[in-house]
């Protein structure tokens, strides 16, 4: 029986976690995923989300990512993200301009696909602002 999965979160600016825990639940692109130890290899896309890492005891670390790549191999779970933090640092604030700017964006689309590209993008942000809300307690618009 393994150990457990070794975990890395990896963005430019740093690595992030490198740790072994119990499983990992991820946001895919296609949807959110688990890998626990020995889990079969594969690689996919991540779309922006919340990374819970849970550990031997039951406790679980959050953090956020914003697209990249998720490898799982023989070796562990490693993350390539363009952007990730602990849940500590997520900038609530910074949500919040950026869903502001789409919906401006939105009123100014002229052509369908520019509509269509911009409710999706939209869309996708409110999305990560109801899942923040759901992992800290607070009221998000």
């Amino acid at each position: 029986m393994a150990e457990g999965l070794k975990i890395e979160i990896v963005s430019p600016e740093r690595l992030v976690l490198s740790e072994v825990a119990h499983s990992v639940t991820v946001p895919g692109s296609e949807g959110y995923f688990t890998v626990m130890a020995d889990h079969a290899p594969f690689m996919t896309t991540l779309r922006s989300g919340f990374i819970t890492v849970t550990k031997d005891s039951g406790t679980a670390d959050i953090y956020f990512v914003r697209g990249g790549f998720a490898d799982v191999s023989p070796d562990g779970l490693t993350i390539l993200a363009e952007q990730s933090v602990p849940f500590s640092e997520f900038d609530h604030a910074d949500l919040q301009t950026q869903i502001k700017a789409a919906q401006d964006e939105l009123g100014r689309a002229e052509t369908p696909e520019d509509k269509s590209y911009t409710q999706e993008f939209l869309s996708g942000l409110l999305n990560l602002a109801i899942e923040a809300q759901q992992l800290n307690g607070t009221h998000i618009h």
